[in-house]
Order: structure tokens, then C-alpha cells, then sequence
């Protein structure tokens, strides 16, 4: 069981560090909350795996919240981000524009 757990615990540490790694590149607004969602699914999956391991369900309620938090998250980023006026020479602009 212990290899099991170090085996996850290095997986979700080299998912976290690829995360943190998109998050300060870049390039745009959406790729950096996008890699912040996913860094708090790694959290949750790291907190769950802990959880498991240790038969302790008081993390429960603790990743309920994060879920919320995370989706809450999600929808008001895409909300502002598709309410957002592009300028006319802005790469990122649609060809529909």
C-alpha cells in the first residue's frame, strides 16, 4: 500500500508542478484558468488519496467545497471572458467579428 501511495503522490506532484508551470506561461487569460481548475482538481485528487489512506472522512466536506469553489470559478470566467469586446487588431479575435 505504501508503494501505491508514493506512486500517487509523485504522479499528482509532477501534475501540479506541469499545472503551475501553465499557469505562470501563459499565454492567454483562459489557458491560465483552465490550469487553475486543474490544479484544484490535483489538490482534491491529492486530498481524496489522503483521505483513503488514512480511513478519515472529515476531507469530505472539504472537497465539496473545493468542487464549489472550482465551479464557481469556471462559470465566472468563461462568463467574463465571452462578454468581453475584443479590439479590432486583438489576435484572439473570432473570424466572425
Amino acid at each position: 500500500m505504501t508503494a501505491v501511495l508514493v506512486a500517487v503522490a509523485a504522479v499528482l506532484f509532477l501534475a501540479a508542478a506541469c499545472t503551475l508551470v501553465r499557469i505562470v506561461r501563459g499565454p492567454s487569460m483562459l489557458d491560465r484558468a483552465m490550469a487553475l481548475d486543474v490544479l484544484l482538481a490535483v489538490i482534491m485528487a491529492g486530498l481524496g488519496a489522503s483521505a483513503v489512506a488514512d480511513g478519515d472522512t472529515w476531507v469530505l466536506p472539504t472537497l465539496l467545497a473545493l468542487s464549489l469553489v472550482a465551479f464557481v470559478g469556471s462559470v465566472a470566467v468563461a462568463r467574463f471572458l465571452t462578454h468581453r469586446v475584443p479590439a479590432p487588431d486583438d489576435p484572439d479575435r473570432g473570424a466572425d467579428a
